[in-house]
């Protein structure tokens, strides 16, 4: 039973999102100093940035119960099943919430901790109450909460919001609505079961198309900055470039195509899209720094 509950609450936690969120932002550590990474801010900056984003996640859950439990996707979550009340997983994001806000005050920096609550309120309170539901654009307007990480690992070493660390930012920001249109595509008649104005439930898959490639190419344009702004050098443009042209192939043959599982398969390369950029980002700045 103990078992079973553990793995409840680790659900409520969304932990591949969570690793995404947490690797963006080391990799917003490593790029903000020349050499290695002062070991206090990497260790308790990287927990209490990880145990923000598990409490927005989990209070993404409470908000979404009653949703979650007519779409197929998310039917087997923790509350839509009974496994856990909504008292239970509130609980337990209050509780992540203060020991990332502890964490980050106390052994980071305040600054940090500021910002990391802001993303934290951005993502789970503006965008799942209101935007969600408010508007089709709900994933461009609320992507700035999910698109925070690398500055909040930036900020977390340097104690200052960077301009090179707001590179980062545009670069995840114009990749979430190409990333998550896809899915949304692929979940269209759930979205439209539960009301919820995803942009391909409003102006229909064809728009949505059209909108995820014009996102696609603005995201290879955002990607060239940090090399065009001498952040990055050529090692970073070429990992640009390839995952780029890459991520458009699969826009222009979600245009073109009608294969039914062509908007997962963009969904699924549009997460090693942004790996690869992120670690092209990293390999390139300790290639520079041996130079």
């Amino acid at each position: 039973m103990m078992q079973g509950m553990f793995a409840d609450y680790l659900e409520l936690t969304k932990p591949k999102v969570v690793l995404l969120i947490v690797f963006t932002a080391v990799v917003g550590m490593f790029l903000a100093v020349p050499g290695l990474v002062p070991w206090q801010p990497l260790v308790f900056g990287t927990i209490g940035i990880g145990l923000a984003a598990a409490s927005a996640a989990a209070v993404n859950h409470v908000l979404d119960a009653r949703v979650d439990a007519q779409m197929r996707r998310t039917a087997k979550r923790p509350l839509p099943t009974g496994h856990l009340t909504e008292i239970q997983a509130l609980g337990f994001a209050t509780a992540l919430g203060i020991a990332a806000m502890l964490v980050l005050t106390l052994l980071v920096n305040p600054r940090t901790a500021v910002l990391t609550f802001l993303s934290l309120i951005g993502y789970a309170v503006v965008y799942t109450m209101f935007l969600k539901r408010a508007t089709p654009q709900n994933i461009v307007i609320g992507g700035a909460a999910g698109a925070a990480p690398p500055v909040l690992g930036w900020v977390a070493v340097t104690g200052e919001v960077h301009a090179h660390a707001l590179l980062l930012f545009l670069i995840i920001f114009a990749w979430t609505p190409p990333h998550f249109w896809a899915l949304a595509i692929h979940r269209r008649d759930e979205y439209a079961k539960v009301d919820i104005p995803m942009l391909p439930v409003t102006h229909g898959v064809e728009f949505t198309r059209l909108h995820i490639l014009f996102y696609t190419v603005l995201l290879f344009l955002v990607s060239l900055l940090p090399y065009l702004t001498g952040m990055s050098g050529l090692v970073y443009l070429a990992g640009a470039v390839v995952f780029g042209i890459w991520f458009l192939y699969y826009a222009i043959a979600l245009m073109r195509g009608q294969d039914l599982a062509l908007p997962m398969r963009t969904f699924s390369f549009s997460i090693v899209y942004l790996m690869g950029v992120f670690i092209a980002l990293l390999v390139d700045h300790y290639i520079q720094i041996r130079a």
